[in-house]
């Protein structure tokens, strides 16, 4: 098995990456800005427990080439040998969604049952298809997985193979035998079939553990030499009489020719039960054994006497069980300890995995009688049998944009704690906590214990929309620490809370809904006072800490190439009587949010977006002052730009979100342009004067102002989302100040009640000094007049980057990359702030020097309404708009206007290869180069069926993508941008089959869609709710 973790690159290539088992890697550190698309990293031992078990295997020479009888034997065996594509649509117990591929093999051909491992078959929701060897291809559904072991077995419907003839392989586990010489027949390393050959070097190896997450347990594996790697998961393991012995499920990934192999008696059980109809009883006591030698065993306490008698009743083994984990609260609990030696089960001396399961199968809510020695002395104990079904998830609930369900037994036995709680399977939405998206325990939701998923969602019923509730949680690796936070529980993006049930008849998980949400609870005028700042030299200017506010702003889909799902910083208030902010638009990205304002560190209110400025870095958004019973003051914004030298005061909010202050200098003022991000456009600040000043607060504050003494506030320090850095993959931030009079004109207009509607140039300048403008042909009497109009800066602009053309092409008076600015509408242009005469102008006549000569143009403006997602569709878990501003700046040709911006882990998308960055131009033959004419294109076709996509890279690589739709899981959405809706967007589902002019019906998707599943074009980690930092517990 192997997993499509990574994002596709801009240039074509398989949408499928290579690794050798599911990721069991630990959870990566949290950090600040990190990858969290749950990508394994190459390396790890997959498969090894650290036991050194392996020192005593013997190097096997390769295998020398087929004769005759295995070569027949393969004939046969292969015919019944499947590649399974599959996809975990959503995250669940252990695994994470993912798409990825494995082998299974026909052991029914009559009822179509095919066998793999558990962890393809995952515990969770499942959907996928094999491939036969005739490339015959037939959907498959999960029929079993197994609670403990990892094998699971799959249905396929046998009238839909029509020209191969499939005979099931005969599951043999007696014929498994040191020194048998074996092939494994899978789909090896992606490829559609490899042969590998090997010898079976020892039955009695434990299971290997593969780190946090799913491992098989309570059985002993089978190890040979025989190098197999990701995606021959399931293959099966057959002698050269042509019977599978064993299945593969595991191996090393140093590149030693190590494999695992699991045993076939339970799965062959399970196969018989599943033949006759009948369920497939299995018991526990919640206790994990291992497999010990006699000489660990006499340490741990076995007398001489039960080994002579074990030695003379199983003459052939050579250990025993030893008690490893006994899970509190568990029928075990208080009777067996850890480091029991397992003596006799029901009066009968027992050594194996195999007899043990056994009776505890053949038990189930019954009681068992258990002999164990400890340390010397016979212990006997009577235990209840329970029932591993029932501790194990078949349910899960999605409310406020996360999903939840019962703590599993696999959970609970990797951390030895209790089979209890509610485990967040997808930490997204409200219940995104800390950086990490799996592995937390809910204690409780608004003051009201959970201990189980029945009162979770009793409680959750009872919270209103838009409410901030107290919520207490664990993380499993580390349940000494209880945390605290306050979330914001949403209940209008993701509005009903749906229960998700498996279905074993039809291999799907059925959803239903179970609550309505509560409206929320009208607003009411709270009173607070601010802080004030302690032994501070200048009071006016401390003064201005009543223009801060805070803003929390939550994005429930990916857009425009955003990395983040939420984001928090400050914003400054100019004009407090109308609840007017500035903040950075590395905070408000866009406007399809949820935005709060915290005035005062106490009174908490709703935000909307009023303005996006499309190159300068700032958004302006309001809040209902009415609301707000506080003294916040309008800030004081300087008419006069700061200069290079002069004093100042710096206050900003540090990475605690703490003031700082200190008295610095201005050093430099230099235009800008912020790094465009390579991997997936998102929004830059282009064409601007960036302040830097001589305090090195100033690069840990993201937030603040420089301020004069009398509290004018002459410049904002702001945010500026950058790069993605290729070597630590992670989202670069740069700090810097913006003058306030570059602002003002913008401000002013908001206040007298007027949004406006700028236009601009559509290019990307940088500064160029008077020896470099001379070389290109710049005159000597212009060079003069830039040193008369700007003494302190000797410098014109050229033309670096032109934005893609528009569908008409580009006019002939437009500008060139290359030109030299000299004057736009007769004023020398020296300074960036004299380029805002664009914002008013449709037309601005221009003078630039163009290969050495001077050419007069009318340089038409574009207006920016349009640059700015207004429309998104998700389809097959991936997010189209039209490609918004910072896609038209990086591209030099707009394909289509479908461009996909974000996909969701473990969808159709995902799975066929459909990546961040890529356009679609075509649906089945048809052009599609609009977002209307797509949505009616894909909206017809029927669910489950396979349709053509033509999709062109970024970097202008064509090809076509296959794909089908799931409809169950992913259906088709639509959010547009509608004033009349409460949260400003509407939201239409798409029914199965439905045309874009045919009936709509609202309703919630099946899976959660959220910003939190979904990547960009690389994976990432978002921050935590509004945490209160962790309490002891």
């Amino acid at each position: 098995m192997e997993r499509n973790g990574e994002a596709r690159n801009k240039r074509k290539q398989s949408p499928i990456t290579i690794f050798d088992r599911p990721a069991k890697q630990l959870k990566p550190e949290i950090s600040d800005l990190s990858n969290g698309d749950e990508t394994p990293q190459s390396g790890f031992l997959n498969g090894i427990d650290s036991e050194g078990e392996d020192s005593r295997l013997v190097p096997l020479a390769p295998a020398t080439a087929d004769t005759p009888e295995w070569q027949a034997t393969i004939e046969k065996v292969v015919r019944n040998v499947v590649s399974i594509h599959f996809c975990q649509p959503c995250s669940f117990d252990t695994d994470s969604a993912t798409s990825s591929e494995a082998t299974g093999f026909v052991v029914d051909a009559t009822n179509g049952f095919i066998l793999t491992n558990r962890h393809v078959v995952g515990s969770g929701p499942f959907w996928g298809y094999c491939i036969f060897d005739n490339h015959e291809e037939c959907d498959v559904y999960p029929v079993y997985r197994d609670p403990v072991h990892d094998f699971g077995i799959l249905r396929y419907d046998p009238k839909a193979i029509k020209y191969i003839k499939l005979a099931a392989l005969e599951l043999r586990p007696d014929l498994a035998r040191v020194g048998s010489e074996i092939r494994v027949v899978g789909n090896d390393a992606g490829e559609k079939l490899s042969i590998l050959s090997g010898v079976i070097s020892r039955l009695d190896r434990n299971a290997p553990e593969y780190g946090e997450g799913y491992s098989d347990f309570n059985t002993n594996y089978i190890q040979a030499a025989a190098a197999a790697s990701g995606g021959s998961s399931g293959s099966p393991v057959v002698n050269i009489d042509g019977h599978a012995v064993a299945l593969q499920a595991g191996g090393r990934a140093d590149g030693a020719a190590t494999d695992y192999f699991l045993p076939l008696d339970r799965p062959l059980r399970a196969l018989e039960c599943i033949r006759k109809g009948q369920s497939v009883p299995r018991g526990t006591v919640q206790t994990q054994w291992i497999i010990k030698p006699f000489d660990e065993c006499r340490r741990l306490g076995l007398t001489k006497e039960w080994e002579a008698a074990i030695r003379k009743g199983l003459p052939k083994e050579t250990g025993m069980l030893v008690a490893e984990i006994v899970l509190p609260e568990g029928p075990a609990d208080k009777k067996i300890e850890e480091g029991d030696v397992l003596i006799k089960v029901n009066g009968e001396l027992l050594t194996q995995f195999i007899r043990l399961d056994s009776i505890l199968d053949s038990h189930v809510g019954k009681k068992v009688t258990i002999l164990v020695q400890r340390g010397g002395r016979d212990i006997e104990v009577e235990l209840d049998v329970g029932d591993l079904h029932t501790i194990t998830p078949d349910r899960f609930v999605t409310v406020a944009g996360g999903s939840f369900h019962d703590l599993s037994y696999q959970q609970a036995r990797l951390y030895a704690i209790p089979v209890k709680g509610v485990f967040v399977c997808e930490a997204a939405g409200s219940f995104r906590f800390e950086n990490t998206e799996s592995g937390w325990l809910i204690e409780s939701v608004d003051q009201k214990n959970t201990p189980d998923l029945k009162t979770f969602v009793e409680v959750m019923k009872g919270i209103r929309d838009k409410a901030r509730v107290v919520v207490t949680y664990k993380h499993l690796r580390d349940l000494h620490t209880l945390n605290t936070s306050i979330i914001y529980v949403d209940r209008h993006w993701t509005s009903k809370m749906r229960m998700a049930v498996r279905n074993d008849q039809t291999g799907l998980w059925d959803f239903s809904d179970i609550a309505d949400p509560l409206p929320a609870s009208p607003p009411a005028p709270r009173t607070a006072n601010f802080a004030k700042l302690d032994s501070v030299a200048y009071p006016a200017a401390a003064d201005v800490i009543r223009s801060f506010v805070r803003i929390s702003c939550t994005m429930p889909v990916k857009l425009d190439g955003f990395p983040r799902a939420r984001k928090i910083g400050f914003g400054v208030v100019v004009d407090a009587a109308k609840g007017l902010v500035v903040v950075s638009r590395a905070v408000v990205p866009y406007d399809l949010c949820d935005l709060s304002v915290t005035v005062a560190d106490s009174i908490i209110v709703d935000a909307k977006v009023l303005f996006m400025h499309p190159l300068a870095n700032y958004a302006i958004i309001q809040y209902d002052p009415s609301l707000v019973q506080a003294p916040v003051q309008t800030a004081k914004l300087a008419t006069e730009s700061i200069k290079q030298g002069d004093s100042t005061i710096f206050l900003g909010f540090n990475q605690n979100l703490r003031v700082v202050v200190a008295k610095t200098t201005v050093t430099d003022i230099t235009t800008v342009a912020i790094p465009a991000n390579a991997s997936a456009p998102r929004y830059r600040a282009i064409n601007l004067d960036a302040i830097t000043v001589d305090t090195g607060l100033s690069g840990q504050c993201g937030n603040g102002v420089l301020v004069a003494e009398d509290g004018t506030v002459q410049a904002l320090w702001l945010s500026y989302l950058g790069e993605r850095s290729p070597h630590s993959n992670k989202d670069v931030e740069y700090h810097l100040g913006v003058a306030t009079p570059m602002i003002l004109p913008v401000v002013n207009q908001i206040r007298s009640g007027i949004v406006p509607k700028l236009r601009i140039l559509n290019v990307e300048t940088n500064t160029i000094q008077m020896s470099q403008v001379r070389i290109m042909g710049v005159s000597e009497s212009w060079i003069s007049k830039v040193a008369e109009a700007s003494p302190s800066r000797h410098q014109l602009f050229m033309v670096r980057k032109i934005d893609c053309a528009p569908s008409s092409g580009y006019d002939s008076q437009s500008l060139q990359e290359g030109d030299i600015i000299l004057t736009l509408n007769g004023k020398l242009i020296t300074r960036v702030s004299e380029l805002d005469i664009m914002y008013d102008n449709e037309f601005l006549d221009a003078l630039v020097v163009r290969g050495g000569q001077e050419v007069t143009l009318k340089v038409p403006t574009i207006p920016t309404g349009d640059l700015e997602t207004d429309r998104a569709i998700i389809f097959c878990g991936a997010v189209l708009h039209r490609p918004h501003h910072a896609v038209r700046q990086q591209i030099s040709k707009l394909h289509s206007e479908v461009y996909v911006s974000a996909r969701t882990r473990g969808s159709p998308s995902y799975q066929y290869g459909v990546a961040p960055t890529n356009f679609i131009t075509a649906v089945n033959s048809v052009p599609t180069p609009t977002l209307s004419s797509f949505l009616e294109a894909v909206t017809s076709i029927p669910d489950n069926t396979y349709f053509r996509l033509r999709v062109v890279t970024f970097d202008n690589v064509p090809w076509v993508a296959t794909m089908k739709k799931n409809e169950h899981y992913f259906p088709t959405m639509e959010f547009v941008k509608d004033e009349k809706e409460e949260c400003g967007w509407r939201r239409t589902v798409f029914e199965v089959g439905d045309g874009a002019k045919g009936s709509k019906k609202v309703q919630e998707a099946s899976l959660d869609l959220g910003a939190g599943g979904m990547d960009e074009g690389a994976g990432h980690l978002v921050e935590g709710g509004e945490g209160l930092g962790e309490a002891n517990g």
